[in-house]
């Protein structure tokens, strides 16, 4: 379990194609999987084989680490799913360790499963903050509200508007200097995971529903 609060701004340094993935959800072959080394220092201190780190919002199970990198095996599911796929040497990432148990809830509760990817309309800078539009894909937009948490590329972030297709959010200098959203620019994909509260909600209604006599 992640909070949103990025703790290193970190950088893609190989790619290592696969082609062995089992596979998808929906029973089609992969076109690929890969292994990622990526550049972290921070976020390897005292991390070992089995242990998550989030990368973009997206969970990674770490396969070694060494001189302050760490591996990650990426399936052709997650490549497909996030904007992980679209990775390459050099790109910046945004980093996460897992909470620990007691520690402070800085952001809100982040599972690291990306729900979909979304992608930036337009960039409106303020004299100390920075709005920013970015698109919805269909079916999310039932779980967006105002002033509810979203996660974007890792970020735990505060929906400022919350229309039928997209969202806003408001970036405050911190953000923009530490996380790959003060550079990434409209037109460019970002990973998405709403509320899981909202999730649980609809299920938990839907089933009452379901269950209620009919007149």
């Amino acid at each position: 379990m992640f909070t949103g609060i990025v703790e290193e701004l970190g950088e893609i340094v190989a790619v290592e194609e696969h082609g062995d993935s089992p596979p998808t959800a929906d029973g089609q072959m992969p076109t690929r999987s890969a292994r990622f080394r990526l550049r972290g220092p921070v976020v390897t201190e005292g991390a070992k084989h089995g242990d998550s780190i989030a990368v973009n919002g997206v969970c990674l199970t770490v396969v070694e680490t060494e001189a302050g990198e760490f591996t990650a095996d990426v399936m052709a599911e997650t490549l497909s799913r996030s904007s992980l796929g679209a990775l390459v040497p050099g790109s910046r990432v945004n980093l996460e360790r897992p909470m620990a148990l007691g520690g402070r809830l800085g952001g809100h509760l982040v599972q690291g499963h990306v729900d979909g990817t979304g992608t930036i309309v337009e960039r409106v800078p303020g004299d100390n903050w920075e709005i920013v539009k970015i698109a919805l894909p269909a079916g999310l937009a039932r779980y967006v509200v105002e002033k509810g948490s979203i996660t974007v590329d890792g970020v735990s972030l505060t929906v400022v508007e919350a229309g039928d297709d997209y969202f806003t959010v408001s970036l405050i200098p911190t953000t923009l200097d530490l996380t790959t959203l003060g550079i990434k620019q409209a037109g460019e994909p970002v990973n998405l995971e709403v509320d899981v509260l909202a999730k649980y909600v609809e299920r938990l209604l839907g089933q009452r529903g379901a269950k209620e006599p009919v007149a």
